[in-house]
């Protein structure tokens, strides 16, 4: 149906998608209509380009030129093949969901920016690469030193510290951050001290105060000063970990249980490696097209934490003698002692990408095959555990001894989650049976239905004598029983007649009006239950995210 254009010559829609752009003017608009993302005017140009979809125009509303407006668009169901590509070609995407359903309103469908996914805040597995963190960055400058924060929102990890314009350059080659803040006045300076490759994003600087940014800080941890993460002296290093929550809660991430600690990066621990030494000497990457890398050649790590923490040591070197020692003491456990190391790798191989996985909870985005890896992982670390308490290197024993094995949450997941539940809730079959009775009851009638019918047909044909009964069922008044005009004498008095055909009368029965009452919308509501003890799961799980994260962090260093 065409819709009215307002005076401005647009449709109401197209009046709503502008108002939307006008909000998040630098990014780029999934505006879902329909089964359809669309895109439109320049967005809808860009996104054809990198998408390599189709661009045509329609005349709902012309676009500044006087023109129909140019759109491009894709099925809702391929979001996640779409989005990897805009976030990696370094685009800031707002996406536009309809919160109400189309069929149950006559006027304009009610939208909203439901999230603004950015290179830097990024938590789906399509985007991410699992080999490497997801940083987002803020620098914030002063006159002659610099403060930093990285934060990984995918795993939690936050970082600060402040120097040297220098010495902030060379974390920015080492964490190699997906995107960087910083404020709006101070672009020039930014390009001066480090360049124009990074992906960035200006700040405006009312959010780049100490006062605003410690504040942040302080309500997030829920404490009242910052010594405890030992960074209360970095007031430079503060503002820029402040505006990284200000940025957080401006793009509409506001579940950040997973961000537990701030840490301090500790310069004196390492050899302070600049981009152009990380370039020569071809840590990361090689400089011929088909040459190897040192990480490369050494990553032989069978977990995501694992390679991405590689990663990490391998531009991070040690400088404290007693520290490198003691990682190779561990390294020569494992060569020595070969069952040892056995039990380790085979145990490793059934550990999923927890860090991830419980960020994932804290947000409320987790699945229910990754809730089914979290437990398979939690069952692996029991060996691992074990083999190491039982070694005679203290670096290794204490590894056994800080491994939790979470018994609770194992237990809890394997009471209620299926074996191999699908990956969406909403496709049923997530919760496993006998947990819940009132879902098993549901399940039952929803899978028995026809049997269960049947049943009652025979049961009725033999207490009544009337063989050619029969169960059918119509929209006008449910299920019913149907018998021939023969018969109509043997009917039982407490039947209720419904209607009458040429040559059989319809009844129906309290039995079938409680069955029928059970069984219509058993579907809906199985899946409404589901859902409901699927998050109630999640939600509980949120407590263990300090413990989960602590595994991660010494499965990773094994």
């Amino acid at each position: 149906m065409a819709q009215k254009k307002t005076d401005d010559g647009l449709t109401p829609m197209m009046r709503q998608f502008y108002n939307f752009k006008h909000e998040h003017p630098d990014a780029l608009l999934l505006f879902r209509c329909g089964d359809f993302y669309e895109t439109y005017a320049d967005d809808a140009v860009e996104a054809a380009k990198i998408l390599g979809i189709t661009l045509t125009r329609r005349s709902n509303g012309k676009n500044a030129n006087g023109a129909a407006t140019e759109m491009a668009g894709f099925p809702h169901h391929a979001l996640d093949t779409y989005l990897p590509k805009l976030i990696r070609a370094g685009k800031r995407v707002a996406i536009c969901d309809q919160l109400e359903d189309p069929k149950l309103t006559k006027t304009l469908v009610k939208r909203g920016i439901t999230e603004l996914v950015t290179p830097g805040v990024a938590m789906s597995d399509n985007v991410l690469n699992y080999k490497e963190n997801n940083f987002l960055a803020a620098v914030f400058m002063s006159k002659a030193m610099c403060g930093v924060a990285f934060l990984d929102i995918s795993t939690g990890e936050f970082l600060t510290g402040e120097g040297t314009f220098d010495y902030v350059e060379k974390l920015l080659a080492s964490f190699q951050p997906k995107e960087v803040l910083h404020d709006r006045q101070m672009k020039k300076e930014f390009e001066e001290h480090f360049g124009n490759k990074w992906c960035t994003f200006q700040l405006d600087d009312w959010m780049l105060t100490e006062q605003s940014s410690r504040q942040k800080l302080l309500t997030h941890f829920g404490t009242k000063s910052l010594k405890g993460f030992g960074v209360e002296h970095l007031k430079l290093g503060i503002i820029s970990a402040g505006a990284i929550l200000q940025y957080l809660e401006m793009t509409q991430h506001t579940h950040l249980g997973h961000i537990t600690s701030l840490r301090r990066i500790e310069e004196d621990r390492y050899v302070r490696l600049d981009k152009f030494t990380i370039r020569s000497l071809e840590l990361l990457q090689s400089m011929q097209d088909d040459g190897v890398s040192l990480l490369d050649v050494i990553d032989r790590t069978v977990t995501a934490m694992g390679a991405r923490m590689l990663k990490r040591w391998t531009v991070f070197p040690l400088m404290d003698v007693a520290s490198i020692n003691k990682r190779l003491d561990v390294v020569e456990t494992f060569f020595r002692k070969p069952d040892f190391r056995q039990t380790i790798d085979d145990n490793l191989h059934r550990i999923s990408d927890i860090e991830r996985i419980i960020s994932k909870v804290a947000v409320g985005r987790v699945s229910p095959r990754e809730v089914v890896q979290l437990k398979l992982a939690l069952q692996s670390i029991v060996p691992i555990k074990t083999a190491c308490l039982y070694s005679d290197n203290k670096e290794i024993h204490s590894i056994g001894e800080r491994l939790n094995l979470c018994e609770s949450l194992r237990d809890r997941i394997e009471r209620e989650i299926q074996s191999d539940p699908p990956l969406l809730v909403n496709k049923g079959d997530v919760i496993a049976a006998g947990f819940s009775s009132e879902l098993d009851e549901l399940r039952a009638i929803s899978r028995g239905g026809r049997d269960y019918l049947l049943k009652i047909q025979e049961e009725e044909a033999q207490k009544t004598g009337i063989q050619s009964l029969k169960v059918g069922y119509n929209n006008v008044f449910g299920y019913y029983l149907e018998v021939r005009n023969t018969y109509k004498d043997q009917v039982p008095q407490e039947w209720i007649r419904k209607q009458t055909l040429a040559n059989a009368e319809r009844y129906i029965t309290q039995e079938l009006k409680e069955y029928e009452e059970k069984i219509m919308g058993a579907d809906e509501k199985i899946l409404s239950l589901e859902t409901r003890l699927f998050m109630e799961l999640v939600t509980d799980m949120a407590e263990f995210i300090p413990q989960i994260q602590i595994n991660a962090n010494i499965i990773a260093r094994l």
